[in-house]
């Protein structure tokens, strides 16, 4: 099959980590990289030996490009995400897929006038505990989930928010810690619970007077299939403790995932401290497995480049889903729900009301 043609927006930390992807798959030529700072475009683009642009349809056009990663801060993710779409290019978007509903909107209408594909990056999902939990709903093996958790309590220091002009701030980062850190947990949340009917919460900024935005939120969740849930996310905890989904079903089993143990992971700054793994599962017959695939999971999570493996195993899946017209894992309809959530948060505090889905 005939080599997608791939570039990336936004030459900053994450950019590394889909050029490598880019470089390596035997489905990708990747060839182009975009950036308003005309310096670090050509400083990027160097290391990997592809052309650096300024423009996003210069570079779509002039490079032919196939399939564009988006790697800009969250704020920025809508205006080059549909410049590139409306140039005919698949887009792939780092998470989250923006930081407002009126963003993602116009990503999606992108997407659907230009008969494209837009996929949202939560590597985490293609994690062996987190997809086990996944085939565990599937198979009724919890029968139906009813209560899900999220409990997320890591650390973020001065320097962290420091590292790049735009962190901490509304108009740079779109939120805190809902916007950053919890994608990824909220995600899965979704991905095992199902839609949501409505939601309570709450955020706060309990030891970082440096930034304007959260660093802790809580929240009740009530699923359209009478499941409930609740969240709890925090950057307020030194040391960081660990980050964690679980899923309780109907029949009283149980399955988790620790998704992030020990300081959490961050972008081209530090690695992952602890493998990832089942941390709870009490599904009839398989208590005893436990065990047996955390000495599995982390064995293979330490045999790969876990700063890599993943982002790469999820770009293969979205270059696949091009090559052959079929949906992503992630996409951005996908995408956009998880942006629905914190959404509902937000003005759930700014209202003190419960918000109802979907948010107008």
């Amino acid at each position: 099959m005939e080599k997608l043609r791939t570039g990336i927006i936004g030459c900053g930390k994450v950019g590394d980590f889909h050029a490598k992807v880019y470089a390596e798959l035997p489905q990708s030529e990747f060839v182009a990289v975009c950036d308003a700072d005309s310096a670090r475009a050509e400083a990027f683009a160097s290391r990997y030996g592809v052309k650096a642009y300024t423009d996003v349809a210069t570079m779509c056009r002039d490079a032919r490009l196939d399939v564009v990663s988006i790697c800009t801060p969250h704020p920025l993710h809508a205006s080059p995400a549909v410049a590139a779409a409306d140039c005919g290019c698949n887009v792939l978007v780092e998470k989250p897929l923006a930081s407002s509903l009126e963003d993602c909107d116009a990503i999606i209408a992108a997407e659907k006038r230009n008969h494209v594909t837009v996929g949202t990056m939560v590597q985490r999902r293609f994690y062996r505990p987190c997809m086990r939990i996944h085939k565990a709903i599937e198979d009724g093996k919890l029968g139906r989930p009813v209560l899900g958790m999220v409990t997320m309590l890591g650390w973020r220091d001065e320097a962290y928010y420091n590292s790049d002009p735009w962190r901490g701030t509304w108009k740079g980062e779109g939120g805190g810690v809902l916007v950053n850190q919890a994608p990824h947990q909220l995600d899965l949340l979704l991905w095992y619970m199902g839609e949501v009917d409505e939601v309570y919460g709450v955020w706060k900024n309990l030891n970082h007077p440096y930034i304007e935005v959260e660093d802790t939120a809580v929240a009740v969740v009530k699923f359209k299939s009478g499941a409930v849930g609740n969240i709890v996310v925090s950057n307020s905890q030194n040391p960081a403790l660990y980050g964690r989904v679980h899923i309780f079903g109907e029949n009283g089993a149980a399955a988790g995932v620790q998704t992030d143990g020990g300081a959490m992971f961050i972008a081209g700054m530090t690695s992952i401290t602890e493998p990832p793994v089942n941390d709870l599962w009490t599904v009839p017959g398989e208590e005893e497995m436990l065990p047996v695939w955390k000495k599995e999971d982390s064995d293979f999570f330490n045999s790969v480049d876990s700063m890599y493996y993943y982002h790469r195993e999820q770009i293969k899946d979205f270059l696949e889903a091009v090559q052959s017209g079929k949906k992503p894992l992630v996409d951005a309809t996908e995408g956009r729900r998880t942006v629905e959530l914190f959404t509902a948060i937000y003005r759930s505090t700014k209202d003190n009301a419960i918000i109802k889905f979907p948010l107008k």
